[in-house]
């Protein structure tokens, strides 16, 4: 079991991030499935475990909004396929390519990802873990 059960990316533009997610998490499976104004929770299934939010939470100030720290986010891709796919789709929605994919086997044999930039910088990556 995991440790984590959701994470929150704050975006600047939610309706551009909220585009740019539907298409990119397709390939994977992932979809929206909870939303409330300008925050969008996306997962497999009825769980929302990846949120992105346009604006201020409860726990921010607005200081705290006035620059966006890019993340790393890491999703477990199905095959090697979703990672591809995953990839060609992030592209075609506008990401900035941060490694295409491929074996990145300095991390651990059969681990297949591949890495993008979203329209706030934050660092997506799709990855396959297989024993090769």
């Amino acid at each position: 079991m995991g440790i984590i059960d959701h994470v929150t990316v704050n975006v600047r533009d939610y309706q551009r991030s909220k585009a740019f997610y539907d298409r990119t998490l397709a390939p994977l499976g992932i979809k929206l499935v909870a939303e409330f104004g300008t925050v969008g929770g996306y997962g497999r299934g009825d769980k929302p475990e990846l949120w992105i939010g346009g604006g201020k939470t409860t726990f921010q100030t607005v200081e705290q909004l006035r620059i966006i720290t890019p993340m790393h986010i890491a999703l477990i891709a199905l095959s090697r396929a979703d990672v591809d796919a995953f990839y060609k789709a992030a592209l075609e929605a506008g990401a900035t390519d941060h490694g295409a994919p491929g074996l990145r086997e300095m991390y651990h044999p059969g681990y297949y990802g591949a890495f993008v930039l979203d329209p706030d910088g934050h660092n997506l990556e799709a990855v396959h873990h297989s024993a090769g």
